[in-house]
Order: structure tokens, then sequence, then C-alpha cells
């Protein structure tokens, strides 16, 4: 009996701290049920931690000194042997040195600055004659020169490039100032980089790209051209190329440029144009192909009235290391005077030897000319520490007066170049011309025959 009653009162006990237990429980089960992070918090009542302020924009002066430098030197010997008249007796001899210096800024709210400094000096005798081509008078470099073959190689010191660039979008950038213009393949409008001398123009230069579309304009005030500045231009000239690329087989361009210069108003024209090129694949062959008509005439009244035309096409196939192209180009002519492009970097068009020129100074002929050349480029795969990158050209022209169709002469070009290093390269290059020893009555008479001979080095930072 007593072990019952024992019982009894230990199992009310337990009911009583159990009711208990869960009375407690029911009573607080907030604080029971809160994370220890937010009690942690509440407790110290601290404000979350502020994000660091943006770093500051870079200053003007930040952006200069984070510029890049401009250091190029190209050493060059040249000679020349041209036929022998009663005044040209001797081949000419040249060996000049480039050096350009300069700097251009880093970006600073969409704009970037830069200047540089062109100087070019002879390395050993002036064996060599300076002047506008084409020329009658003596030599710019002394009459004494009138023995020797042209090298339009002279020394000079100048600003070669002041600009300002503002880029404020994808589509619109403006350039202002002493710069380079250099548009499509240079037929038309380049910089002459093979001369020492570099040709610069004093513009202001918009260029457009919306999508396939891509224009440029520039106003030139000035053409700092290959002679020095005494025989720079003065310029009132608008220069248009716009070009639609719907595809890589089709790219459509239209062009105008209006010359017009008041210290060599032989040069002043307008040429309008439309040219047509492309690429596609042909199995393992990659064509390309390129058609351009312009015509060219008289303008502001600088010159006397003409007309004349330019037509050019070539296609390339390239398979593999090796590139082989034919090309034909027209330039008409009247007799009086031929189609002329003075601002083009004309080195590379209708002759290394840059036999053919005209009155005021660019590559041209009276009659006109018609020039057929085939080329074949190869690139080597062979490398070495110290030779790498090499490149083969072999060039051949026939060239025939446009208005006649007489045979005027023929042209072999041939160039070797290679790297030395990523920042000096070689180049050895040569052209011989030999003129035609007989044309027919009424057609003009060809220009001399001649060989030239390069030797390049060239050093770029």
């Amino acid at each position: 009996m007593k072990s019952m009653r024992r019982g009894l009162h230990c199992g009310a006990a337990a009911l009583a701290l159990a009711c208990s237990t869960t009375a407690w429980a029911q009573t607080a089960p907030d604080q029971a049920s809160k994370p220890a992070d937010e009690s942690a918090a509440e407790m110290t009542s601290e404000p979350p931690a502020e994000p660091p302020p943006p770093a500051p924009l870079p200053t003007i002066s930040e952006q200069i000194g984070a510029g890049k430098l401009i250091l190029e030197v190209r050493a060059r010997y040249e000679t020349v042997d041209q036929t022998r008249t009663a005044t040209l007796r001797d081949p000419a001899d040249a060996f000049t040195v480039r050096t350009r210096l300069g700097w251009e800024t880093a970006e600073w709210k969409g704009l970037k600055g830069l200047i540089e400094f062109e100087d070019v000096r002879q390395a050993g005798p002036e064996h060599y004659a300076v002047n506008v081509p084409g020329a009658t008078t003596p030599p710019l470099n002394g009459a004494d020169k009138a023995r020797y073959p042209v090298v339009n190689d002279p020394d000079v010191t100048e600003l070669n490039r002041a600009q300002l660039t503002w880029t404020p979008n994808a589509a619109l950038q403006v350039t202002a100032g002493r710069q380079r213009i250099l548009l499509d393949d240079q037929r038309f409008i380049g910089n002459v980089g093979w001369r020492q001398d570099e040709q610069t123009f004093d513009a202001v230069r918009a260029d457009v790209a919306l999508g396939r579309f891509k224009a440029t304009y520039a106003y030139v005030t000035h053409i700092n051209r290959i002679l020095g500045e005494l025989r720079d231009w003065d310029s009132d000239s608008h220069l248009f190329n716009a070009t639609w690329s719907p595809a890589e087989a089709l790219r459509l361009q239209g062009f105008v440029y209006a010359l017009d210069f008041g210290n060599s108003a032989i040069n002043s024209s307008i040429t309008k144009g439309a040219k047509a090129s492309g690429k596609t694949w042909l199995g393992l062959y990659q064509l390309a192909y390129n058609a351009t008509w312009a015509r060219q005439s008289d303008y502001h009244h600088n010159t006397p009235d003409f007309s004349l035309d330019y037509f050019g096409a070539d296609l390339a196939a390239t398979f593999d290391i090796y590139t082989a192209k034919v090309s034909y180009e027209s330039l008409e002519g009247d007799g009086t005077r031929g189609f002329t492009t003075p601002l083009a970097t004309v080195h590379a068009f209708n002759g290394w030897s840059d036999a053919f020129v005209s009155p005021g100074g660019n590559k041209s002929f009276v009659d006109g000319l018609e020039d057929l050349n085939v080329s074949l480029n190869v690139k080597p795969r062979f490398r070495a520490t110290y030779f790498f990158n090499t490149d083969l050209v072999a060039r051949y022209h026939a060239f025939d007066d446009q208005r006649t169709g007489a045979d005027l002469g023929h042209e072999w070009d041939l160039q070797f170049t290679a790297a030395i290093t990523t920042k000096l390269s070689v180049q050895l290059k040569y052209a011989d011309f030999q003129r035609a020893k007989t044309v027919p009555i009424g057609t003009a008479a060809p220009p001399a025959s001649r060989t030239k001979t390069w030797l390049t080095l060239e050093y770029k930072f």
C-alpha cells in the first residue's frame, strides 16, 4: 500500500513538471526562435558598412604622361643608273637617315593628342640631285648636282604631325591639325611613305562608321610635300570617300577629290569615281578583285578645260604562301596633259623606277599611259631567331601609249623584305625600266631607261 502511494506521488510530480515546462516554452517562443546573428545585431545596433567611394577620374596631365613614345629610324642607301646625256653624266648614290620622334597621349574624355618631329640627313657625299619630278630648272640642292639623277630625299627638319583627335562615340571621330591621311589603297590620296620626308596634310577630318557604312571627309589647307617646306602646296581642297560593305565579296565605294592648289595650279583638278572590290573563296584559293573608274576635269578655272578618264582593275589568287596577281591601268591623256594623282602614293603604281612623271611633280604621261602588269608574291615559312617574316615580290610591267597604242617600254621590279627582330627590318629592292628603242611619229617620247637599287634598314620602337 505504501508502494502504491509512493508511485502516485511520483507520477503527480512528473506531470506537474512537464506542464510547467510546456507553459514556459509557450510564453517565450520569440527569444528561442531568433538566430544568433539577429539577436547580436539588435544588441549592438550598428549600421551596415558603406561601399568604398569610386576611384577619381585620371587628370589630363596623368593621361599625357600615360601616353606612348613614337621613335622610328630608317637608314637607306639608294643608287640610280640612268641613260647618260650631255648634262646627266654620272650615276647617283645617296645614303640618308630619317628619324622620327614624337609622343601620343592616352585618351582623356574622348580626346587624344599627338606630336611628331621628323629629320632627314645625308650620311655621305651628296652625289644626287633633288628636284621636282619633270622640272627643267636646276636641282634644288645646287646646279652642280645636275650631273646626277634625281633622288628626292633632301635634308629637312620639320614638324611632321601635330594633331588632336576627338572620339565622342563609336560612330564618329574628328581629327584636326597636321596629320597623315591614307584613303583606300592610296591610289588617289596617300602619304608617299616610300620617300624619307613623308607627305602630311594640314586638315580637319571626320570619319563616320555606321554598321556596314563608312565615310571620310577632309578639308585640307596645306600639303606638306616630300621636298621640304619650300615646295609645299597651299590648298583649298575637299576630300570625300564613302564605302558600303554588304558582304566580304562586295565592297562599293564612291569618291570625290576636289583639289585646288594656290601655288601649283597645274595640279588642280576634280576627280569623281567609283570602285567595287571584294574577296571570296574558290576551293583552296582565295580570290580578290578590284575595279575602279574615275573622271578628272578642271576645277575652279585653275587650268584650261580638260576631261580625262581613269580605269583600273586587278585579280589576285592566293594559295598557301603564294599570291599571283594581274593588273591593268589606263590613265587617259590628250597629248597635252595626262590623268594625274598629285596626292597619291604613286611609287606603288606604274613601276617602282618612277620613270613616268608629269610637269608639277607627279606620275603621269602627256599621251596617257596603259600599264599591264603581273606579279608573284611569296611568303616563305622559314623562320630563324634573327630572320623571319620574309616576303618576296616579283613584278613585270608592259607600258603602252594610251592615245596612240604604241609600245613605250617595260620594267622589272623585285623586292625582298625580312624581320631581324620584332622592331628591326631589312629590305632590298630593285627596279629596271627599259624604254622602247623607237616610237611612231606622233607619239610622245617615253622616259629614259634607268635602274634603281635600294637597301633599307628600319627600326620602329
